[in-house]
């Protein structure tokens, strides 16, 4: 049953606002009146959630839709749901209780549709398809394979583990990343103030002096002159080249050939390599683990990996498997896996366990990569001071050195 958003005043004129449930607009509003209320304004509930819909009536995702969920807000969102039909509740009452607890409409509007498809006789799985630009696809068929298995609550429990981990990982690498970035910034920015205003007066102060200049104050005077005659162009150029490069990552076969190269470098690679491997780990893992037939579970965990060459490995080991290959062989195949993945992938079949297995593998993969980023970061952080600190100590070099000149000819 539908669910609308309505705006009324009460008797006494008081603003009112909620949602009812009604299988039409004009039925939303004879239930108002019956509450006394005078409806303003009765909409759908899908209205206020940015989404459009296709010609298959699915709704999909806006171009400048705000999502109601953020990723650490969906793990909560989902431990809160958990925790709730664990406890007992009927999933109807969970989602209500929720909707209470709401902080935002568009909360209490994504809730409210949610509880009407599931009152309406809708699977769970199906109500939360209905908003793709919410629930990803993995998402939907892990809550689907956890209502058919009857274990709706552990395959919650086991949802909110993933993506709690998952969100751990993504701010343990932004985290790395971050001062690294901004020492950076600040060093172009202290460059480029330095070359754009303060050498450029130190050319006025010599303009007049018949004296030659030491080599180093020439270089960067030209280096001055080049900046501020064609700093904009070369931003321009910038700008241009940054664009075209994205271009052409949305074709396939140059991000495929991007995405190889990149595995292949000493550092980054080896962190972008472990990223996807956990990824892909901990979401086939949580897949095997609902029920999903293997097959069906390769193809989905495929779609998380966002390097190109990994994915495209992904789908051979899909295609060895289906033909009858062992996953923990069809994994060994691809050397751009981690060899912990595919040793762990046959531990797992070898023993029955292998859900278990590849969220250790999980488990494993997200620490290295930790580890490899705070020591890239730690590595990092010294280097761009020392190296901030020699190119300013060239500039002030390079205005100093024509004053000492000076004063030596005085003298």
């Amino acid at each position: 049953m539908p669910a609308y958003s309505f705006e009324a005043v009460d008797e006494q004129g008081q603003a009112r606002k909620g949602v009812v449930e009604a299988d039409t607009a004009r039925s939303a509003r004879s239930q108002l009146r019956t509450q006394g209320l005078i409806p303003l304004a009765v909409e759908p509930v899908n209205a206020g959630l940015g989404a459009s819909t296709d010609a298959a009536g699915i709704r999909t995702a806006g171009w400048f839709t705000a999502k109601v969920f953020n990723g650490a807000r969906l793990a909560i969102w989902t431990r809160q749901l958990a925790g709730l039909v664990s406890a007992g509740l009927t999933l109807e009452r969970a989602l209500t209780a929720l909707m209470d607890e709401a902080d935002t409409e568009p909360e209490r509007n994504l809730m409210a549709a949610l509880r009407a498809e599931v009152n309406a006789g809708a699977p769970f799985g199906r109500a939360l398809a209905q908003h793709p630009n919410e629930f990803a696809p993995i998402y939907v068929a892990v809550i689907g394979a956890g209502e058919q298995s009857g274990h709706l609550g552990q395959v919650l429990n086991n949802l909110a583990d993933d993506l709690e981990a998952g969100q751990a990982l993504r701010n343990q690498l932004i985290g790395a990343a971050l001062y690294p970035a901004i020492v950076s910034l600040v060093a172009v920015a202290i460059v480029l103030f330095l070359m754009g205003y303060v050498v450029p007066q130190v050319a006025h102060v010599f303009a007049g002096s018949k004296q030659a200049l030491p080599f180093l104050t020439v270089v960067m005077l030209a280096a001055s002159d080049g900046v501020r005659a064609y700093g904009g162009w070369l931003l321009l150029m910038l700008l241009a080249g940054g664009w075209a490069f994205f271009q052409a990552l949305k074709q396939d076969a140059f991000r495929l050939r991007f995405d190889a190269a990149w595995l292949k470098l000493p550092l980054l690679g080896k962190l972008t390599r472990g990223y996807n491997a956990a990824r892909f780990a901990s979401t086939l893992a949580m897949l095997v683990g609902a029920g999903v037939p293997i097959l069906k579970a390769l193809q989905a965990a495929a779609q998380t990996l966002s390097n190109q060459a990994l994915r495209a490995d992904a789908l051979d080991a899909l295609v060895l498997v289906r033909e009858g290959a062992p996953l923990g062989s069809a994994l060994a195949q691809k050397k751009n896996f981690p060899g912990l993945l595919a040793m762990f992938a046959r531990l797992g079949e070898q023993t029955g366990q292998l859900p278990a297995m590849l969220q250790r593998a999980a488990q494993q993969l997200s620490g290295e990569v930790q580890r490899r980023a705070m020591q890239l970061a730690t590595l990092l952080e010294p280097l761009l001071i020392v190296g901030m600190g020699l190119v300013v100590m060239l500039i002030v070099l390079a205005v100093l050195m024509p004053i000492m000149q000076l004063n030596q000819l005085v003298k």
